[in-house]
């Protein structure tokens, strides 16, 4: 069994498929970080997380497959610059090699079953990168290629347990979108919406109705990407509960 990480409930839903687990993170990590645990204790044999991504990267497109890890700010928990010198305080997250090979493998086949994925870094430390500016300077700083709120808490589970890992996310928002306040106070602990704060934001701000409706859109349009790639990967065993079916031998 693949254990299947996303951020809200509408991804799930879309991500839906018998013999597929689903844990969706919304606001409340605690909850989302006991839940993979569960799942790891039921039997769970690897873990992915899938779904929705801000673009970091200025060359990428909303509906773009980003495919990768996490960069060494989520996974180390320190920030400092690609090719900088680690502070000396910190140690090196070393990993088991059979689940790094594993991992490097499932990353390479999950790309290579996707139409035009970019295999990178993506960044994930449960903050919410909403402005270009933010997003401009974390591709600088980390060198990710898009980010999201919840893969740093599934790579540690992973990591936790010594299981393959991988991130498999669709561009939702790009590089140079900032967005507006009412997509920043939607978002509900259980992946739901807030609906009385989304409205209330908007009666504050009527002005970002039109960034809104594109936010929409774009999202919109990612979801249905999501869907088609994330049933060619189930095609592939991705996600499936048969265990002769999962790809996880890269020999």
């Amino acid at each position: 069994m693949i254990l299947v990480a996303t951020g809200m409930k509408r991804e799930a839903k879309a991500l839906a498929r018998d013999g597929v687990t689903v844990i969706v993170a919304g606001t409340d990590h605690d909850r989302f970080e006991a839940e993979l645990e569960a799942g790891v204790a039921a039997g769970a044999t690897a873990i992915l997380s899938v779904g929705l991504a801000g673009a970091l990267a200025p060359r990428l497109a909303v509906g773009d497959w980003v495919v990768g890890t996490l960069s060494p700010t989520a996974m180390e928990r320190r920030e400092w610059s690609v090719g900088a010198s680690r502070p000396r305080d910190v140690r090196p997250v070393t990993e088991p090699t059979a689940r790094k090979d594993a991992s490097t493998g499932w990353i390479s086949r999950i790309a290579a079953l996707l139409p035009g994925a970019v295999v990178g870094r993506i960044h994930a430390d449960g903050t919410m990168i909403v402005t270009a500016a933010q997003k401009e300077s974390l591709h600088f700083s980390t060198r990710a290629l898009a980010c999201d709120m919840e893969s740093h808490i599934a790579a540690r589970v992973a990591q936790r347990h010594a299981l393959p890992f991988a991130v498999a996310r669709v561009v939702s928002d790009a590089a140079d979108r900032s967005m507006p306040r009412a997509v920043q106070v939607a978002m509900a602990p259980d992946g739901g919406i807030r609906i009385g704060a989304l409205l209330l934001a908007i009666l504050i701000r009527p002005w970002q109705i039109p960034a809104l409706v594109g936010v929409g859109m774009d999202a919109g349009r990612a979801m249905k990407r999501l869907s088609r790639g994330y049933d060619v990967l189930c095609r592939a065993g991705f996600g499936l509960g048969d265990q002769r079916e999962l790809p996880l031998d890269m020999g």
